[in-house]
């Protein structure tokens, strides 16, 4: 692991004037106006570039990838039940769940920028509760620069597979953050059963809720209306998450504002990948509302999509997209939900470039985080906990020196492209 850093120099925190970085162990200590005669030995030139904080991958499944493999083609049915049973029956072939498995997709995160994760693992009959110690183990190679948090998540259902809510019991016990449900109406048939268990856990334990829910339109919205009601009555407000959350964007506009309404009020919160055939979650309504809101990956290169490559930024790029969002404030508005306003997903209560802060920070060549966004450029250099993971900083300056070079007239026939007789 690298020696912690003492800061950073001459970056431009979202593409404002140049400063300094000062850390603190794996905080940031101070940010004052650029000195060059601050740089000193342990202190990270950063050359003017964009600073941002990193990236937060709110929804994950680092524990389910072959990334690291020979390719592996899509098969199976298709839709969430056949997803399931076509992991189930090809997983362990691939070794899944393994920490270098998990290595593999933390490193590619942490390539593209995300520092702190909010990941699901899959907890069921056939695995136990290996793949949380997986996991584990694989941030823990990194000595504390990244940090990962744990939703135990029953995906093959939680009333259908008895022993599945004793597991659930034994992964909060152990120490995660967070149960999962799956769909309760349509995978397990019982919503009101499915959600009674898991509440009734996360009541017990005094752990978080992170609910998948496919589920569209009404049949979506009837479950929202369970998990308001439990979290109301069980006061586990702030303690919900919903993933997906597809039914939202697809209700009349009353009817949304109404349930949006409820969520916020109750802090119950949700997390989208943007996808590309389904209506977004609609960013306006859910900050008029006071949801909270942040990106995730989902499952990259695993059994259920050959797709993705831990890039979250270029998720929040997918959403802005096809959301038509275009103007500056929006456009800046969906990088703060990237980064710093995703902090309350990963337990933290400030993520930013500010004195307090854990220092996670990326730097990018790009103008500001509206041109941040649009072109997810290459992370040039990636700073965990006061820790510099990644850097490409070089190799940036090399590919600029080649292009200036190729563009400079440097022999006789660039200066007179005729030739002797022209």
């Amino acid at each position: 692991m690298p020696d912690r850093l003492v800061g950073i120099s001459r970056v431009r925190p979202w593409g404002g004037v140049a400063v300094d970085l000062e850390f603190d162990g794996d905080r940031i200590a101070s940010v004052v106006p650029h000195d060059p005669g601050r740089m000193r030995a342990g202190m990270l030139d950063g050359r003017g570039l964009l600073a941002l904080p990193t990236v937060v991958n709110a929804h994950a499944h680092v524990d389910k990838s072959w990334m690291g493999l020979p390719w592996q083609p899509y098969g199976g049915e298709g839709g969430t039940d056949g997803r399931i049973r076509h992991e189930r029956a090809h997983r362990d072939a691939l070794g899944i769940p393994s920490v270098e498995r998990t290595a593999a997709v933390l490193d590619a995160h942490v390539r593209h920028g995300t520092t702190a994760i909010r990941t699901h693992v899959d907890v069921d009959l056939g695995i136990g509760l290996r793949g949380i110690d997986a996991v584990r183990e694989a941030v823990d190679a990194y000595d504390g620069a990244i940090e990962a948090t744990i939703v135990a998540f029953p995906q093959d259902g939680v009333l259908r597979r008895p022993g599945v809510l004793d597991l659930l019991d034994a992964a909060a016990a152990a120490g995660v953050e967070h149960i999962g449900g799956l769909d309760p109406a349509s995978i397990d048939r019982d919503p009101v059963g499915q959600l009674d268990a898991i509440f009734a856990l996360a009541e017990r334990h005094g752990v978080g809720l992170d609910i998948h829910l496919h589920d569209a339109a009404e049949l979506g919205a009837f479950q929202l209306e369970l998990i308001i009601e439990r979290t109301d009555r069980l006061g586990l407000a702030g303690c919900v998450n919903i993933a997906h959350g597809f039914a939202v964007a697809q209700l009349p506009e009353p009817r949304r504002r109404d349930l949006l309404q409820a969520c916020g009020a109750l802090g119950i919160t949700f997390t989208t990948v943007a996808p590309l055939r389904l209506p977004q979650l609609p960013m306006a309504e859910l900050d008029a509302a006071g949801v909270g809101v942040a990106f995730g990956t989902d499952g990259i290169r695993d059994l259920w999509s050959p797709y993705g490559d831990g890039d979250t930024l270029a998720i929040a790029r997918q959403f802005a997209r096809a959301s038509s969002i275009v103007r500056d404030d929006d456009l800046r508005r969906v990088v703060e939900l990237a980064t710093r306003d995703a902090a309350a997903f990963v337990g933290r209560e400030v993520h930013d470039l500010v004195p307090g802060a854990r220092a996670d920070v990326m730097l990018l060549d790009a103008e500001h985080a509206m041109d941040a966004l649009v072109r997810a450029p290459a992370r040039l250099a990636v700073v965990g906990g006061g820790r510099l993971l990644h850097d490409e900083r070089d190799a940036r300056h090399d590919r600029d020196e080649h292009q200036e070079r190729d563009a400079r007239p440097d022999d006789e026939h660039d200066r007179n492209p005729g030739g002797p007789h022209g």
